[in-house]
C-alpha cells in the first residue's frame, strides 16, 4: 500500500512543477503547449475522437432512428426465446435481450456516459482543488501554523492515495447504495487527492517565484498573493490532469455498473449497464457487450491521448 502511495506521489509531484518552471522563460505558457499540440500527432488524434464523442453525446440523441425504450422486437415478435437477430438495414446493430434497437440506445447512452465523466470529474475537482489550494497556500505562505494545517491536510491525502481507485469508488458506493448520483461521488472522490497533492506541490513552487517575493516586500496580504497571484499560476497541471481523470472516470464508472453499484434501472441507456446486461447473452450475441466495451475503450484513449499530450507540452525537459 506504501509503495502504491509512494509511486502516486511522486507522479504527481513531478507534474506539479511544470508550470512553475516555466514562469521564469518568459513564455506563454499555454501559446507555447498549443504549438507543440499542433504538431503531435497523437494530440490530433485524441481531440479528433474527443470531438465525435461530443458530437454524438450532445445531438446524436436527437437523430437516433428508435426511441432508446422502445421494446418493437419483442412487440413484433421479433425476439424468440434464445435467439436475438443481429444487425440489419433496419437496425445496424441488432436487437438486445428486450427487442430495444442497439445503435439508438449507443448513441443515447453516449450522452449518459458523457454526463458521468464529466461531473465526476467536477466533483473531484472541485474538492480536491480547495484542499490543495489551502495546503499549498498554508504550507508556500503560512509559515509554522501553515505548515502544521499541510501535514494534517495531506496524511489524509495520502491515505486515500494509498488505496487502489476502484477499491475506493467500490466502497463509497457500496456505502451510499446504487444510482446514478452514487457512480458519480464515487467516482469524483477517488479523484479528489490527485488534484489535491497536485495542486498544493504546484503552489509550493510557485511560492518560490520572484513576483510571489515582491509582491510581499511590498506588504501585499498573503492571502491576496495566494488567491490572486500563486492559485491562477498554478492550475496548469491540474488541467492537464482534469483531461486525464477523464478518462479514468469513464472506465471507473463503467466498471460501477458493470457490478451493479450503478443506476439500477436499466432502460436508461448507459454504457457500463449496457456491458452488464449483455453479459448473460454473451453465448447469443456477443456483439451486445462488444459494442459498449470498444466504445468506452475508444473513448477513453481519447482523453488519455489528448491528456498525455498535453502534459508532454507542458515539460520544460522536452522543449528546446
Amino acid at each position: 500500500m506504501t509503495t502504491i502511495g509512494g509511486k502516486k506521489r511522486e507522479k504527481i509531484d513531478r507534474l506539479a512543477e511544470l508550470a512553475a518552471r516555466d514562469e521564469e522563460r518568459g513564455v506563454s505558457l499555454w501559446q507555447d503547449a498549443f504549438r507543440r499540440l499542433r504538431r503531435n500527432p497523437a494530440a490530433i488524434i485524441g481531440a479528433v475522437i474527443l470531438t465525435v464523442f461530443v458530437l454524438v453525446a450532445l445531438i446524436g440523441p436527437f437523430l437516433v432512428p428508435y426511441g432508446p425504450t422502445d421494446t418493437m422486437g419483442i412487440r413484433d415478435g421479433v425476439i424468440k426465446p434464445g435467439v436475438i437477430p443481429g444487425s440489419s438495414s433496419e437496425h445496424w446493430f441488432g436487437y438486445d435481450h428486450q427487442g430495444r434497437d442497439v445503435f439508438s440506445r449507443m448513441i443515447v447512452g453516449a450522452r449518459q456516459t458523457l454526463l458521468v465523466g464529466v461531473v465526476a470529474t467536477l466533483i473531484g475537482l472541485a474538492v480536491g482543488v480547495l484542499i490543495g489550494g489551502v495546503a499549498g497556500a498554508a504550507a508556500g505562505l503560512g509559515g509554522r501554523w501553515g505548515r502544521w494545517v499541510d501535514s494534517t491536510l495531506m496524511r489524509f491525502i495520502d491515505m486515500l492515495l494509498a488505496l487502489p481507485s476502484l477499491l475506493l469508488a467500490v466502497s463509497i458506493a457500496a456505502l451510499l447504495g446504487p444510482s446514478l448520483t452514487t457512480v458519480m461521488i464515487a467516482v469524483g472522490m477517488v479523484s479528489v487527492p490527485v488534484f489535491a497533492r497536485l495542486l498544493r506541490g504546484s503552489m509550493i513552487a510557485q511560492s518560490n517565484s520572484d513576483y510571489v517575493l515582491a509582491a510581499t516586500s511590498l506588504g501585499v496580504r498573503k492571502s491576496k498573493i495566494a488567491l490572486a497571484h500563486v492559485l491562477p499560476n498554478s492550475l496548469a497541471p491540474v488541467i492537464v490532469q482534469a483531461t486525464l481523470t477523464l478518462a479514468t472516470a469513464i472506465i471507473e464508472a463503467a466498471a460501477l455498473s458493470f457490478l451493479g453499484l450503478g443506476n439500477p434501472d436499466s432502460a436508461t441507456p448507459e454504457w457500463g449497464v449496457m456491458l452488464a446486461d449483455a453479459q448473460q447473452y454473451l453465448g447469443i450475441r456477443p456483439e451486445l457487450a462488444i459494442y459498449p466495451a470498444v466504445a468506452i475503450i475508444i473513448t477513453a484513449l481519447g482523453f488519455t491521448l489528448l491528456g498525455e499530450s498535453m502534459r508532454e507540452a507542458l515539460d520544460p525537459k522536452l522543449r528546446k
